[in-house]
C-alpha cells in the first residue's frame, strides 16, 4: 500500500496522550503540534486510527501543505495535489477554512479559491464540466497558518467523541475524548478500583470500561471514509475483526460510579448498558460526604461542578472542601480532578503533585493530579 500523511486532531493539552496512542497503533513516524498529531500510515491505518484513537477529536487525511501568499499561489498550488486519487466523479465535497496570522485572511474567499482548484482538477480526469456531488462525502479544510496553507480531507464525519452510547445527555455532559485522555494521563492499572464520585451521567466510568476492556471506541458507529472508493471496504471488516479480536472479555473490573441525582444515575445505567459494560459498573446513588472504602489501592477521577453559573460558587466551594476531607481519607488512593475553578487547591486543602492545563469545550482547566503509593509487590 501507498504511504499517506493523516492528522489526528486533538483538544490542547492532550496531544501528547493521542500520540501515544497513534504509537501504540504501529503508526512510529510521528509529529506533534498543538491541536494535532500527524503520523505516516497506509490506507489501512484510516480505519485502524478512527476505531481506537480514544482521545483525538477527527482524523484528517492530509492532501498537501505548501506556502501560499497570494489567491493565484493557493489557486495553482491546490489543483496540483492528487484529488482524482480520492475524490469520485460524484464526490460530495464542500470546502471549510481557516485562516490566523495569514495574509489571506477572508476565510470565504479561500474556500471559493479551493472549491474552484479541485473542480479544475477534477474536470482533467473525469472530462466533465460539471458535478453533481451525490455522492460520498469528503469534507475538504483549507487552514492557512502564517501563510502556509494546510488542506485536508476529514475522513471520520461525526467527531470522534460520538461514540454511538450515549444517545442521552445531563445537563453538563463530559465529551468522551477527553475523558479518556483524564483516564490516559491518570494511567490507571486496571486492576485496582476505579471511582467516580461525581459521575454525572457515566462518562468518566463507561470509557474506563471501555479502555480496561479493550474495546475499540468506534466500534459502534460509522465513519464519512467507509463510502470512499479509495478505502476498500476490505480494509474495514478487517480493522473491526481485529478490533473484536482484541476485546478482553473475560476481564474483571473494579468501576464505581456515584451521584446524588437518581435521574442522572439512571442515564448513566442507560449508557453503560449501550456500551455493552454495565456488567463492569456500580453506580450508586451517594453524596461526596458518605464515599468509603475498604480497598487500600485505587483511583478517583472526578469532573465536578466548576461553579460557573451565577449564585454556585458557594455550593461549589462547599464541595470541594468535602471533597479534600473524603479524599484525604483515602490516604493511598491516587485522584485526578478536573475543574475551571481557580482556587481549588485552597479550598481542596492541598497543593497538587502535578498541574496540566486542558479545556472542557471552551472553558479553561486545570487536572490537579494526586499520585498515591504504588502497592507492593506481591511475592509469588
Amino acid at each position: 500500500m501507498s504511504k499517506i500523511e493523516l492528522i489526528a486532531t486533538a483538544t490542547f493539552g492532550l496531544e501528547a496522550v493521542v500520540a501515544r496512542e497513534v504509537r501504540n497503533l504501529g503508526y512510529p513516524e510521528v509529529t506533534v503540534e498543538d491541536g494535532r498529531v500527524t503520523f505516516t500510515a497506509d490506507e489501512a491505518a484510516i480505519c485502524r486510527a478512527n476505531l481506537w484513537l480514544r482521545s483525538a477529536d477527527r482524523v484528517l487525511l492530509k492532501m498537501g501543505s505548501f506556502e501560499a501568499a497570494t489567491f493565484e499561489e493557493l489557486f495553482q498550488q491546490t489543483k496540483a495535489l492528487p484529488w482524482p486519487e480520492w475524490l469520485p466523479v460524484n464526490a460530495n465535497f464542500p470546502v471549510n477554512g481557516k485562516s490566523i496570522k495569514s495574509k489571506l485572511h477572508s476565510v470565504p474567499d479561500c474556500q471559493a479559491i479551493v472549491k474552484k482548484a479541485v473542480v479544475e482538477k477534477m474536470k482533467e480526469k473525469y472530462r466533465r464540466d460539471w458535478f453533481d456531488e451525490d455522492g460520498p462525502r469528503y469534507s475538504i479544510e483549507v487552514a492557512l497558518l502564517k501563510d502556509v496553507a494546510t488542506l485536508t480531507v476529514d475522513t471520520s464525519g461525526a467527531g470522534l467523541h460520538k461514540r454511538g452510547y450515549r444517545k442521552l445527555s445531563s445537563e453538563a455532559p463530559l465529551k468522551e475524548t477527553l475523558a479518556a485522555g483524564m483516564i490516559n494521563l491518570a494511567r490507571w492499572f486496571d486492576d485496582r478500583i476505579f471511582m467516580d464520585p461525581l459521575c454525572g451521567s457515566g462518562t468518566l466510568p463507561v470509557e474506563a470500561a471501555l479502555i480496561g476492556l479493550n474495546i475499540a471506541p468506534g466500534n459502534q458507529r460509522s465513519f464519512d471514509a467507509q463510502l470512499w472508493p479509495a478505502v476498500p471496504e476490505k480494509l474495514w471488516y478487517e480493522a473491526r475483526t481485529e478490533a473484536a479480536d482484541l476485546v478482553k472479555r473475560d476481564r474483571k473490573l473494579r468501576i464505581i460510579g456515584t451521584d446524588i441525582d437518581e435521574k442522572v444515575l439512571s442515564l448513566a445505567r442507560y449508557h453503560a448498558q449501550a456500551a455493552g459494560v454495565a456488567e463492569h459498573i456500580h453506580f450508586q446513588r451517594l453524596p461526596v460526604s458518605e464515599v468509603r472504602t475498604k480497598s487500600k489501592y485505587g483511583y478517583i477521577v472526578c469532573n465536578p461542578p466548576y461553579g460557573e453559573r451565577l449564585g454556585e460558587a458557594k455550593e461549589v466551594e462547599a464541595l470541594y472542601r468535602e471533597m479534600g476531607r473524603v479524599f484525604g481519607s483515602l490516604d493511598t488512593w491516587s485522584y485526578y480532578i478536573i475543574t475551571s475553578y481557580p482556587r481549588f487547591e485552597q479550598l481542596f486543602g492541598r497543593k497538587a503533585d502535578k498541574r496540566r492545563k486542558l479545556y472542557n469545550g471552551r472553558i479553561e482547566c486545570h487536572y490537579y493530579q494526586y499520585f498515591g503509593p504504588r502497592p507492593p509487590r506481591r511475592v509469588e
